[in-house]
């Protein structure tokens, strides 16, 4: 194919725009601005005490049936799975947006047969050599490309990816809650299993005493009013146990959606044998850290690098475009003469653009887009301080309910002496079986209290681990820029 002479300029004056492509308007993203985040945590905490094995804490914890049920979960949650097809909505979307910055081509072949009249505006007719009828063969390209002169496209891109790092960030952040929601259920569902087995001892002695003193109402040794007041604490006590009983049903069908299954999946558990579970004091490591690990911080940020990436993908519309279609390729009558070099046929057409005048609308669009922004750079603050304020109250409560189950179990202590000290005495006759059974009674309860505290403190426990961040390795979420606390938005 011969090109014209003019050809070298041509390229020329498109090799010089493209070197125009250089230039990036709009504001480069910069680390958020600074918060405060105090000198430490509000409550006492070790020493040098760096948090371990935060990614899969639940594993720390040493039972098995929690494991398998998180690790279930992780893999067949809907939450999660959704999380994850969201990722992959996120990178076709920067794939799309990285797209924009190569021509678009296509090809394509055609034979077309068709008659001319001889009455049009064509005298067909009177020409020699035309025919009316004709088929015409074609084969060939067409190409556009619109150069990024500005920026523009490279702006969409770098947002593109922010947001499908923030999607990430997001998607780490539904399997920390997922695996503290099945823990949590899990503690639930053995906690009142634990409460619903003391609960019944109480109903149990307390039955056998209203039998014993109605055996002695009957004789005439204690007053009516005494055996009503039994059967009434017998009752209170034998009304509570439906409601445990739905606790526990209510959390074992939680545990089977959660695992991405019918709610009745797991309904063995309600009968399942657990080993006692030791709740230990959590190093948490500094404050500060925490922002380091909580995914909603992390996405925040990401959030906040995007809504910059938009600021100059709207400033490139102030600014010219430079398009270039091109096309090529060979047209003939004859399918002899189809490919031939006389028969090649193409088309070159830069075209600049430029919106001298459009009411407004394109600085309009940049203030939106700032104002965006710093919507965003709010929210980051805002995700900031209440991970803080999490992470604050879920040490506080866990301190306290580690305090409280103490507490219960130095008087669960007490009671079991005291009930071993009641049978030693009742074997020897020392007091009647009324009072042994009273003895025993006490026993019950407070085996009932410690272990709705031991519930209490374990969901407590994994509050705080989602709180400070457990539950997912930072590693998964390639996030390019660390979260920093200090700088400013770039303008």
């Amino acid at each position: 194919m011969r090109i014209p002479h003019r050809w070298p300029h041509l390229a020329a004056v498109i090799v010089g725009c493209t070197s125009l492509t250089a230039c990036v308007v709009g504001p480069d993203y910069r680390a958020p601005p600074s918060v405060d985040t105090g000198s430490g945590w509000t409550r006492p905490v070790a020493a040098d005490s760096a948090p371990t094995g935060l990614t899969r804490w639940w594993r720390a914890l040493g039972n098995p049936e929690l494991e398998r049920l998180v690790d279930t979960a992780l893999a067949q949650n809907l939450d999660i799975r959704q999380a994850a097809a969201r990722i992959d909505e996120a990178r076709a979307l920067r794939d799309r947006a990285a797209g924009r910055q190569l021509p678009t081509v296509s090809a394509g072949a055609s034979v077309n047969q068709r008659r001319q009249s001889e009455n049009g505006p064509l005298p067909v007719g009177s020409i020699p050599g035309l025919d009316a009828s004709q088929t015409i063969y074609d084969a060939g390209f067409d190409a556009a490309w619109e150069l990024d002169l500005f920026g523009a496209n490279r702006r969409a891109l770098e947002g593109a990816n922010a947001r499908l790092q923030a999607t990430e960030a997001e998607a780490q952040g539904v399997r920390m809650r997922i695996a503290a929601e099945v823990a949590r259920a899990w503690f639930e569902a053995t906690g009142a299993r634990d409460e619903l087995r003391a609960q019944r001892a109480t109903v149990a002695t307390l039955h056998q005493t209203l039998e014993l003193m109605r055996g002695r109402a009957a004789l005439g040794d204690v007053a009516g009013a005494d055996v009503d007041a039994v059967h009434e604490r017998w009752a209170a006590a034998n009304a509570l146990l439906p409601g445990i009983e739905a606790r526990q049903r209510g959390a074992v069908l939680g545990l089977g959606v959660l695992l991405g299954s019918p709610p009745e999946r797991e309904l063995k558990l309600l009968d399942a044998a657990a080993s006692p579970l030791t709740l230990p004091a959590l190093p948490v490591g500094e404050r500060a850290d925490i922002l380091r690990r909580r995914p909603d911080v992390l996405a925040a940020e990401r959030r906040l690098a995007a809504s910059t990436a938009d600021i100059g993908v709207a400033t490139a519309e102030l600014f010219p475009k430079l398009s270039i279609a091109a096309g090529g390729g060979f047209q003939a009558l004859s399918t002899g003469d189809w490919f031939d070099a006389s028969s090649t046929r193409y088309s070159i057409l830069p075209l600049i653009s430029w919106r001298l005048f459009d009411g407004g609308r394109v600085r309009a669009e940049i203030r939106a887009r700032e104002a965006v922004q710093r919507q965003a750079a709010l929210g980051y603050e805002q995700a900031v301080l209440a991970a803080l304020g999490d992470a604050e109250r879920a040490l506080s409560d866990y301190d306290a309910g580690r305090d409280a189950l103490a507490r219960r179990q130095t008087a669960l202590e007490a009671s079991r002496r005291s009930f071993s000290h009641a049978e030693a005495r009742f074997a020897t006759g020392d007091i009647a079986r009324i009072e042994l059974l009273a003895a025993e009674r006490l026993l019950h309860e407070a085996e009932t209290a410690c272990a709705r505290a031991h519930a209490t403190t374990a969901v407590q426990l994994v509050a705080l681990y989602k709180a400070i961040g457990g539950g997912w390795d930072l590693s998964d979420t390639p996030t390019p820029k660390p979260v920093s606390i200090g700088a400013t938005v770039g303008g």
